[in-house]
Formats: structure tokens, C-alpha cells, sequence
């Protein structure tokens, strides 16, 4: 009883700091959407946005996205008219690339260099959105955002109104949110207080192998797909410390979690923008397994040729 009440309690405060976020972005970009703002702002963007299946406006729930977060992207999406196929998209897109400040001073943390990390979650994100956009042929139907999926887009006159509806917006928004992340917040709780998250290092075992990294960053791929690089920030540096983990097994990791982290959370909550989230995080996880195993394997043959070159030199004394 006592984890649920935790849960319970941390969800609503992981709710109200989000509010705070999405209710002014929801409601700034409603309101922006009956000025000439938006549609400049499109017009400029539309010649490249249109190489990925986007139109103009949809620039900003990416940059909001990648310089604040996914809950903020959404805020955004939550007030744009877009099609299946484009929220499918964008999401797909900020799965890979999202707050970008805060994960890759994370990187900087473990070590790693920042334009690796920023090289392969743009890149992924471009090019996942350009394959989807020329080989995905379906979605053309208008998105139908969850509770407000069916609802009639309301008259609006004068500024009054505009304001209202931005205010109305945001309060939905908010409230679908907060429907996905409170039982989140729940469920992560009550796998602290059980030391679910130990059994599920175990368990990552033949992950690890099949990914050429060592055993002994199971914990840290575990904390990264549950929590995400943020949540599990904490986890991710004091295992890489304690644990000795090579560079080496710290960037596959890192590789394998910007493409596939958060797996709960990341999918769950593109729940409210009405598409399917089963391709979604079925796209991130084969991506991650593919992109890493190739990344293992060239560095491991590269590790190979070196040596063997060093071999020779001792050798053959040249």
C-alpha cells in the first residue's frame, strides 16, 4: 500500500512539473496558430521539411523536442492538424532525438564525446523519418488525438475565444498526460520497492552477448531501457565507475540506448497522439540491436587488424 501511495504521490508531482511545461507550450502554440506566425514559419520550412514527409509547422514540436523534451514536442503536436502518417513521423523522429542538452551532457559525464552521440541520434532520426516517408504509402487520414478523437473543432471569434481554446487545449493535453504517467510513475515505484530492477539486470545477459558487450554492463543497458538516460542517469554513471566498464562497452551502450531507451515511458506516452505504438517501439528496438551489433562488429575487426598488425611489427621487427 505504502509503494502505491509512493507511486501515486510521484506521478502526480512528475504530472504537475510536466504541466508546467505543456500547458504554456499548448497554449503559446494554439494561440500562435490563428496569427500569421505559424504559417510564415511553415512557409520558410516547407521546401525541407517536405524531403521527410512534413509540413512546414511541424518544425516545432522537433525543436521543441530536442531542446526541452518529448512531454513539450507533444504539447505542440496536441494543437497542429496533422495526419496519421505525420504524427507516426514525428514521433518516430523525436524517439530517436530529444532533449538533447540534458542526454548529451550525460554522455560528456560517462566519458564519451558529444558529437558521437549527437552524429548518431540526428542521423537516425532523419533518416528513419526519410524511409517511412517513401516507403510508407498509407496514413493519410486526419490524426485524432485520444480523448479528443471524434471531437468537433469549435467556432472561434475574437481573441476571447482564441484564448479559450488555447486554455481548453492545454487543460486536455494536461489531463491525457497525466492519464499515461501517473501509472508509470506507479509501476516504476513498485519495481524499486520489489528489486525488479536487479532481477532485470540478470536477465540482460544474453542481450549482452548477442550485442558483442561485456556482462557487466547489464545493469546500466537495464537502468537506460527502463528509465531512459535521464531517469536513470544516476544508475548509468556510478555502474560505469564501480564496475570499471571499458570505453569501448560504454559507447555501444550508449549507441544501443539512444536508439531504444525509456521503453515504457518513450512508448506510452505517444498514447494520447492516436498512433500505434507497437511499430514504434518495434522500429526503435531492432534499430538499436542492428545499429550496435554493426558498430560491435567493425570495432571488433578493427581491434583485430590492429593487433595483428602489431604482432607482425614485434615480429618481424618494422
Amino acid at each position: 500500500m505504502q509503494t502505491l501511495k509512493q507511486g501515486l504521490l510521484v506521478g502526480l508531482k512528475t504530472t504537475w512539473m510536466l504541466a508546467k511545461i505543456i500547458f504554456p507550450i499548448t497554449l503559446i502554440v494554439t494561440v500562435l496558430g490563428y496569427t500569421p506566425a505559424l504559417d510564415w514559419l511553415a512557409e520558410q520550412l516547407a521546401p525541407l521539411m517536405s524531403w521527410i514527409g512534413l509540413p512546414g509547422e511541424a518544425a516545432i514540436p522537433l525543436v521543441l523536442g530536442n531542446v526541452l523534451n518529448l512531454y513539450a514536442a507533444i504539447g505542440a503536436i496536441l494543437s497542429l492538424d496533422l495526419t496519421i502518417k505525420e504524427v507516426f513521423i514525428l514521433a518516430v523522429m523525436l524517439s530517436f532525438s530529444h532533449n538533447l542538452f540534458v542526454e548529451s551532457a550525460i554522455a560528456v559525464k560517462l566519458g564519451l564525446r558529444i558529437s558521437v552521440v549527437l552524429a548518431v541520434r540526428i542521423g537516425l532520426a532523419v533518416f528513419s523519418a526519410f524511409m517511412i516517408h517513401w516507403f510508407w504509402q498509407g496514413g493519410s487520414e486526419p490524426a485524432e488525438y485520444g480523448l479528443a478523437a471524434g471531437a468537433q473543432q469549435p467556432e472561434v471569434s475574437g481573441w476571447g475565444g482564441v484564448v479559450l481554446e488555447g486554455l481548453t487545449s492545454a487543460a486536455v493535453g494536461v489531463f491525457q498526460i497525466g492519464l499515461v504517467v501517473i501509472p508509470i510513475m506507479i509501476f516504476i515505484q513498485v519495481m524499486k520497492d520489489m528489486n525488479w530492477l536487479d532481477r532485470f539486470s540478470n536477465g540482460m545477459a544474453p542481450l549482452t552477448r548477442v550485442l558483442g558487450i561485456e556482462k557487466n554492463t547489464s545493469t546500466t543497458l537495464a537502468s537506460g531501457l527502463l528509465f531512459g538516460l535521464a531517469f536513470g542517469a544516476g544508475v548509468m554513471i556510478q555502474e560505469a565507475k564501480e564496475k570499471n566498464v571499458k570505453k569501448k562497452d560504454l559507447y555501444l551502450v550508449f549507441i544501443f540506448l539512444v536508439a531504444c531507451h525509456a521503453v515504457i515511458e518513450d512508448t506510452l506516452i505517444f498514447i494520447p497522439l492516436g498512433i500505434p505504438v507497437l511499430p514504434l517501439l518495434i522500429i526503435r528496438l531492432v534499430t538499436a540491436v542492428l545499429l550496435t551489433m554493426l558498430i560491435a562488429y567493425i570495432w571488433n575487426r578493427l581491434e583485430k587488424d590492429e593487433a595483428s598488425n602489431t604482432e607482425q611489427e614485434a615480429t618481424y621487427g618494422y
